[in-house]
């Protein structure tokens, strides 16, 4: 069976998390120090996809620690393998059945994984029986609140965050409630039976002009592969036209070359402990 969101271990969307790690790369790194990993600490990424993370942490637990690194994609845990430091472990399996012995990590990480798990409360204890006593667990999520991308349009926005959202329920056979359940991620820990469960929102913010790393990620990831001509059918044709304007390097008005570019997005981390 395949994830909520059509997760198996053929799929591949490398590029698109290639491409946000490196746009999102200082915020990210701020919430991995939050989930304070030591020197010489045991550190599991479950759900690790390209492996530039396995790199941060190993950098934060040094030559003494060890980093771990799972995903259900071959083609993911083969990038990640490119990628890793060269201590680092990578393993294509799937996190519900890992080939991990209970008990031995002092921290895990698990970042926009737990939303394509037709049950995250069972993903979440399977990873908490891996942690050593008083080991942490940190799932990470991206845009629990609504992403803006164009300050200067709040209508064109929300009507192609509703489309996403009606794509995602027609391809994937997924409610609106199923979409939304990620939101609930400090319930999830809690009842998983974790303790000292907080949670910490970080806001990558980007205006122009942009970084490379920023333009490749907004262009690419999410003008052309996330919305594109996929979003026609839930659209009218003159905001379809819009929106097609606004994506297109090509036209005088794509929104990235625009003085009042303004881009923010959420990133929350639920951290508990055992």
């Amino acid at each position: 069976m395949s994830g909520l969101l059509g997760d198996t271990a053929t799929r591949d969307y490398s590029r698109k998390l290639q491409l946000f790690n490196a746009f999102a790369e200082p915020e990210l790194r701020l919430a991995i120090a939050s989930l304070d990993p030591q020197p010489g600490a045991r550190v599991l990424d479950a759900g690790c996809g390209t492996g530039e993370m396995l790199r941060w942490f190993a950098d934060a637990v040094g030559p003494g620690g060890t980093v771990v690194g799972i995903d259900l994609a071959t083609a993911h845990a083969t990038a990640a393998r490119a990628c890793a430091a060269a201590q680092a472990l990578v393993l294509q399996a799937d996190l519900l059945h890992a080939p991990l012995c209970a008990g031995s990590f002092d921290r895990i990480w698990c970042m926009n994984t737990v939303n394509h798990l037709r049950d995250p409360l069972a993903g979440v204890e399977r990873l908490a029986a891996l942690l050593r006593p008083a080991g942490r667990i940190a799932l990470c999520q991206s845009s629990l609140l609504p992403d803006m991308y164009f300050a200067w349009d709040a209508r064109l926005e929300r009507l192609v965050n509703e489309a996403v959202r009606q794509y995602y329920r027609d391809r994937y056979g997924v409610s609106e409630r199923e979409l939304a359940a990620v939101r609930a991620l400090v319930g999830v820990l809690r009842r998983a039976q974790l303790r000292k469960v907080r949670a910490q929102t970080f806001v990558i913010e980007r205006v122009f002009p942009l970084g490379a790393a920023d333009e490749a990620y907004l262009a690419e990831a999410i003008f052309r592969d996330s919305w594109g001509t996929r979003l026609q059918p839930y659209l009218s044709s003159a905001d379809y036209d819009e929106l097609a304007r606004l994506c297109d390097p090509r036209h005088p008005q794509f929104a990235l070359r625009r003085m009042d570019f303004h881009f923010l997005q959420t990133f929350t981390v639920v951290c508990g402990e055992l």
